[in-house]
């Protein structure tokens, strides 16, 4: 559930669109992650929050289904959508996932040129919750 704060946070004037303004750069066959978005787009901003915003993007302007969890994994099997609709889209544009559904995020993980000059000393890797 979405508590006061995020939901205010989300509907400040302008908060979607900087995300929808980097998602919509995501290449095809390429993904970003929901932590990656929110360290780029700094403060006020965090995985959950632009998950929520994600959720509201348009289908037909908004590659949402190029933003994954940090484990490389589709986040939609909660959302009223085919479960593995997500999944399915990134296949279509060549991204492969192993038997647990994930893809290899460095393969397949795209960064602003941008950022990836400002940070080009730290370590790329996300590190991962989970022992894979």
């Amino acid at each position: 559930m979405q508590s006061a704060e995020e939901r205010d946070a989300v509907n400040r004037p302008g908060y979607q669109e900087r995300v929808f303004e980097i998602v919509r750069r995501i290449p095809t066959g390429r993904v970003m992650t929901y932590g990656q978005l929110a360290e780029i787009l700094g403060e006020g901003y965090t995985p959950r929050t632009v998950g929520f915003v994600m959720h509201a993007a348009d289908e037909e302007t908004t590659p949402w289904h190029r933003v994954i969890n940090s484990q490389g994994g589709c986040s939609t099997g909660r959302v009223i959508l085919p479960p593995d609709k997500q999944q399915r889209m990134l296949e279509a544009e060549g991204i492969e996932f192993d038997v647990r559904g994930r893809c290899k995020l460095e393969r397949y993980r795209w960064t602003p040129e941008e950022f990836l000059e400002e940070n080009a000393d730290e370590q790329s890797e996300q590190p991962s919750l989970f022992q894979d």
